[in-house]
């Protein structure tokens, strides 16, 4: 397998490989300049140059242009400080034209040749005119980019429920599908409220440890069934998900907690003894 270097371009971005020839001294965390479907572009490395199969590369790789020097860093950050500027320009433009849309973000690309705006938008929004005249007066291509909920949320970044900033803006590369079956499954309750992130859809944390909570009630019974043992009949109550006992409810009106070792363990001697 060729050598690769995983390279990203945004915070929390997917990671894009390339052919490290020439440059196989990379180092994580250093800048480089690199030829994308966009154009060219810098990016961070995120993993060193490899030979390894940690992924499955098909595709023939661009190769990694050079390393970012210090002119084009201080380039790079030359053209963040003009973003805001750009961004309050094209909001007064999206006022004047009165589109509804709702500009989220504005973006230049290495060289300042491209510039884009990631708006969101209910309907489908004609915005040629705009983009026309936001050429003409920021002087380089524009590019209108919509996103959904969940993009936005990414781009604007914010603190969760858990009091910490959001996954998506800061580690989470790819959103996670996300279904009320999962909330169901942990036992959460099934108010939007309580179960939504600030984008309005399902918290993506949902899916985190959803196959645990799954594999934790394989082991354990469902809630109603029967149990017979030395205090006579009873049957399950209560399940706590998190500790992994499930409560039982003796016809007596007495409880007992079992956990769920115990249960794989009744389970196991099951297998081996089955009754006829």
């Amino acid at each position: 397998m060729p050598d690769i270097v995983g390279v990203r371009f945004k915070q929390a971005g997917k990671v894009y490989f390339f052919d490290p020839s020439g440059d196989e001294d990379l180092g994580v965390n250093e800048w480089v300049i690199v030829e994308t479907t966009r154009g060219t572009e810098a990016g961070r490395v995120i993993i060193a140059p490899t030979n390894l199969p940690i992924l499955e590369v098909d595709t023939k790789l661009k190769p990694i242009i050079r390393r970012a020097d210090w002119r084009d860093l201080t380039e790079m950050a030359r053209l963040r400080l003009k973003e805001p500027e750009a961004l309050a320009t094209a909001k007064a433009k999206v006022t004047e034209y009165d589109v509804p849309m709702k500009l989220i973000r504005a973006e230049y690309n290495f060289d300042g040749g491209r510039l884009t705006f990631y708006f969101s938008s209910e309907k489908r929004v004609d915005f040629r005119d705009l983009v026309r005249d936001l050429a003409k007066q920021l002087q380089t291509r524009i590019e209108l980019r919509q996103i959904g909920v969940r993009d936005e949320a990414k781009l604007l970044d914010g603190v969760g429920k858990c009091s910490l900033a959001l996954c998506c803006s800061t580690w989470l590369t790819d959103f996670p599908r996300v279904t009320i079956k999962s909330a169901k499954n942990q036992g959460l309750p099934l108010n939007p409220t309580e179960i939504s992130g600030v984008c309005g859809r399902l918290l993506c944390c949902l899916t985190y440890e959803n196959e645990h909570y799954t594999t934790v009630r394989g082991d354990l019974p469902k809630v109603g069934t029967k149990i017979t043992g030395v205090h006579g009949s009873g049957e399950v109550s209560h399940l706590d998900l998190i500790h992994e006992t499930a409560t039982i409810t003796w016809e007596d009106g007495e409880t007992i907690e079992v956990n769920a070792e115990a249960f794989r363990e009744l389970a196991q001697r099951q297998k081996q003894n089955p009754v006829d």
